[in-house]
């Protein structure tokens, strides 16, 4: 196959049949690729692998790759260039292969190991948390794909992305930190956010804290990406010390490490606020002032 043609159909095999792995090797299956085998090691990965890929063996790493024409590495960030490495290291690698990794964090470079085999590589992360289950794969339908490689490698790669369902995003080697930082930012932070907010909510005898900040949430996150900055509101946006004030003695009495999020994400609303002029001079030095202390606040007598 040219590097330049729609991917044929080609037989994979699956290093990692973790969550994204075992998810995205049912979307390549569900788009008429045959899936030879995959590498599983947990007890969890073995019945994901099940449940997911039915049918497809389980097999030690150098037989899944064996003969496939498309390797997916689907290990933790940290394990990936160690891993490629070794197999570079044991002649594992087959020429021809395409090499897919699915590490936000690497571009393609850190395939290199294997280039001496002549193998064809491409990075294709999924911008998606994944459950591990089959209610994945509808999620793919609306998922953005960071996709890093060579540009003769490019049409081939993102046929792959949009045969699983989803939307092909170019990135470049260079910028794939920054690319994942922002990911991680946006998504794992906001789990500690909103599971912190319904901690405060339960301390304040909300029965149930989700049906109260879903709503708002879900709204704030929509008018967030369709407005950026303009979306924001309430009392950092206004200037608004003596409603601040009161929050970080709330806080401070249910949760001094909630307090300290709550300071830090309040200080850098406020210079955006400032910079994007929601905020004015004026309301902003009072309001910095009052944030500039992140340690709780001792007790008034």
């Amino acid at each position: 196959m040219s590097s330049g043609e729609h991917p044929a159909r080609l037989s994979v095999g699956i290093i990692g049949a973790g969550r994204v792995g075992a998810v995205l090797g049912a979307a390549l299956a569900r788009a008429g690729h045959r899936i030879q085998a995959a590498y599983a090691v947990s007890a969890e990965s073995r019945e994901r692998a099940a449940g997911l890929l039915p049918g497809v063996p389980l097999e030690e790493i150098p037989d899944v790759i064996d003969g496939a024409d498309l390797v997916l590495l689907a290990v933790p960030d940290d394990a990936l260039p160690e891993l490629v490495a070794g197999l570079a290291a044991t002649d594992t690698w087959q020429a021809g292969q395409i090499v897919v990794h699915t590490s936000g964090r690497f571009g393609a470079d850190v395939l290199r190991p294997a280039m001496s085999a002549h193998i064809l590589p491409v990075a294709i992360h999924p911008a998606m948390t994944f459950t591990g289950t089959a209610l994945d794969l509808g999620r793919l339908e609306e998922c953005a794909f960071g996709v890093t490689g060579p540009d003769a490698l490019r049409p081939m790669a993102e046929a792959l992305v949009v045969e699983m369902g989803g939307e092909p995003v170019w990135v470049a080697e260079d910028q794939r930190a920054a690319y994942h930082a922002a990911l991680a930012h946006g998504s794992n932070h906001l789990v500690t956010l909103v599971a912190q907010a319904m901690e405060v909510l339960a301390a304040a005898g909300v029965a149930q804290p989700r049906t109260v900040l879903g709503p708002l949430a879900r709204a704030a996150l929509d008018n967030a990406l369709r407005l950026g900055d303009a979306a924001l509101t309430g009392p950092v946006a206004r200037g608004d010390v003596s409603t601040v004030g009161t929050h970080l003695r709330e806080l401070d009495r249910i949760s001094p490490e909630i307090r300290t999020t709550y300071v830090a994400l309040a200080r850098a609303t406020a210079v955006r606020a400032l910079e994007s002029g929601r905020l004015q001079p004026s309301a902003a030095e009072p309001l910095l002032d009052t944030l500039a202390d992140q340690e709780p606040q001792e007790p008034t007598p």
